[in-house]
């Protein structure tokens, strides 16, 4: 063989990790922030920020590991389910709801970006960048793969794209009617005939009807508890659990469960998880909540509140009830949570450590697995929904 023939030979080997985990994949994308560290409870800007930037995981081998990056905004001011893979994963969706300020290179303000991101490709590639609302945050994308909600945290508004292959086009906003309102996350119901919005401004969680691309807001609001943030549904479709991460004050928070299947959907179970439940998700089959609960770990060390580690904890979710089945500890001012299909495998995201933490799950016992080492804090995490 002449040597360029070999060359072209070690390239093609070289790229087939990638193009062969993702074409049998089962990918998890974690959006990882460079320009946030926490310096004793306060977040700040480092001197030298790192490039924002995105991890593509394979779920599918014994060990998750990396198999792809590209640069673009993330963020993690927001609940971080600011990623979302679309159900054939063939690319992702990531919102970037701060940047820095170009005034003052010590400060954040709100930025708008919305990025579609090849998972196809080897090395994955950025297919479109939008424009959502100010403060994009939390993303998600229905089951048919032909639309996607971004919630606009810095406006109280829900940006609304419709999907043809990978090409997304703006298909209009949905007012939530207060500007301070914080929209943070939207979920589809598995029919994609409703979603439901979380609001941590004026702690409401609101129901939208959706009619192909029209989305609309119903004027219902359900209550569940202070600054409802991360919000995920059951496959069924028949019940929510939202995140109420509270006042940040040091008391327990809570978790809360609503009747989507309910005309209208109401909530009917509340139970306490400790200090700010900031990611949440459901397993695939739905039988089971991961929460992370950052414990005060995110806290000045002098601070009553502060604990010098987060939780996970995992929640059994039957007959629409709630109950606790186990705990581990995890790092500092974690993020979000992630399962594998089989929901043997639970990931968790760790700012300080610049780490994912990864944890078998036999159904009654977390197990420690080695983490995930990342060049930036990881701040977004997401699967393909089932």
């Amino acid at each position: 063989m002449t040597r360029p023939g070999w060359r072209l030979l070690l390239a093609a080997c070289a790229a087939a990790p990638f193009a062969v985990s993702a074409a049998r994949a089962e990918l998890a994308v974690s959006a990882n922030d460079g320009k946030a560290i926490l310096i004793d409870g306060v977040t700040t800007v480092p001197p030298s920020p790192k490039p924002d930037y995105v991890a593509v995981i394979d779920l599918a081998g014994s060990l998750p590991r990396v198999i792809g990056e590209v640069k673009v905004p993330t963020s993690v001011v927001g609940p971080p389910q600011s990623v979302a893979i679309a159900p054939d994963e063939s690319f992702a969706l990531v919102t970037g709801a701060m940047k820095i300020d170009p005034a003052d290179a010590t400060k954040t303000v709100p930025d708008d970006k919305l990025t579609v991101i090849d998972l196809k490709a080897s090395p994955p590639v950025v297919l479109q960048t939008l424009e959502a609302g100010k403060g994009a945050a939390g993303v998600s994308i229905n089951k048919t793969g032909t639309l996607a909600l971004v919630a606009n945290r810095s406006e109280g508004t829900i940006s609304v794209f419709a999907i043809s292959g990978r090409t997304l086009s703006p298909a209009g906003k949905v007012d939530l009617g207060n500007d301070k309102s914080g929209p943070s996350h939207a979920v589809f119901t598995p029919n994609g005939k409703m979603a439901l919005v979380t609001r941590d401004g004026d702690n409401k969680i609101s129901v939208l009807a959706i009619d192909g691309s029209k989305v609309e807001y119903s004027k219902r609001d359900v209550s569940a508890g202070l600054r409802p943030y991360g919000i995920d549904i059951t496959p069924k479709g028949d019940v929510a659990v939202v995140a109420n991460i509270g006042m940040g004050g040091g008391d327990a928070d809570t978790i809360s469960v609503i009747d989507v299947a309910a005309t209208p959907p109401r909530v009917i179970e509340t139970v306490t998880v400790g200090q700010t439940p900031e990611g949440l998700k459901l397993s695939p089959d739905g039988k089971h909540v991961a929460v992370t609960v950052m414990n005060g770990s995110n806290k000045p060390k002098a601070s009553p509140f502060f604990n010098d580690f987060g939780l996970l904890r995992i929640f059994r979710l039957e007959e629409a009830r709630l109950s606790p089945v186990a705990d581990a500890k995890v790092g500092h001012w974690c993020q979000g949570t992630a399962w594998n299909r089989a929901g043997t495998l639970v990931l968790v995201q760790c700012m300080v450590e610049n780490e994912i933490a990864a944890f078998r799950f036999d159904g009654s016992r977390l197990e420690p697995m080695a983490p995930i080492k990342l060049d930036a804090s990881p701040a977004g995490i997401r699967t393909a929904e089932p």
